[in-house]
């Protein structure tokens, strides 16, 4: 009977080693554009870009977990119009357009799951937990708020990997938190619905590279 469990466990424990072996891991750096905008905040989309590093933990051929230190450029471009009057010629009325750059700076540490198929081609989901490094609310035309020093985000996309270990990445990045820190819930109308058109959220679409570092 001893020698039954002694034998078990001696399987068990290879099984172990063996799985162990399987994994592996890749450090890389990473880097592309972002397209942002603000959510209910009459704005464009503002061209930035992120650069950062990532850890490839590969477990099989078909899953990945992928944590990520990313620094994101983010926000919004708002245009809006001025009327001045001209008294000194005819008293017209002159509109005047003007653009302002609304930023928000994140570092962004995410824990992405990523499915890889046998041409390449894979898939990410994963959430994002972004800290504020910096923002020129308080210089803006009319917005003087200050934005909250965090953020939560959902990753989506799909890509593709070489095997020389650089890889394409396209992806959507969803913030679930208003950046004001507002809780629209809180705003009751008469048909018991929270204001969620007025909430203000980090939406961005991400093209990108990445390049992954073989250790063996």
């Amino acid at each position: 009977m001893k020698k039954r469990v002694i034998t078990i466990i001696c399987f068990v424990l290879i099984g172990i080693v063996q799985s162990n072996a399987q994994v592996t891991f890749q450090p890389g750096v990473k880097g592309g554009v972002v397209f942002s905008r603000l959510t209910n905040f009459d704005s464009d989309f503002m061209t930035g870009f992120y650069l950062g590093g990532q850890l490839a933990i590969k477990f099989n051929k078909l899953y990945t977990l992928q944590p990520e230190l990313v620094y994101s450029q983010q926000g919004a471009n708002s245009n809006y119009s001025d009327l001045l009057i001209d008294n000194y010629y005819n008293e017209s009325i002159i509109t005047v357009n003007n653009s302002v750059k609304h930023s928000l700076d994140y570092l962004c540490l995410g824990a992405i799951s990523k499915f890889s198929f046998g041409t390449g081609f894979h898939v990410i989901v994963g959430p994002s937990l972004d800290f504020k490094v910096n923002d020129n609310f308080d210089k803006s035309y009319f917005y003087s708020d200050s934005p909250i020093g965090f953020d939560f985000a959902i990753v989506g996309g799909f890509g593709f990997s070489f095997p020389n270990g650089l890889s394409l990445d396209a992806r959507f990045k969803q913030g679930v938190v208003d950046i004001y820190g507002n809780n629209y819930n809180t705003n009751i109308d008469n048909n018991n619905n929270g204001n969620y058109d007025e909430v203000v959220l980090n939406q961005s679409f991400q093209l990108g590279l990445s390049y992954s570092f073989d250790i063996k």
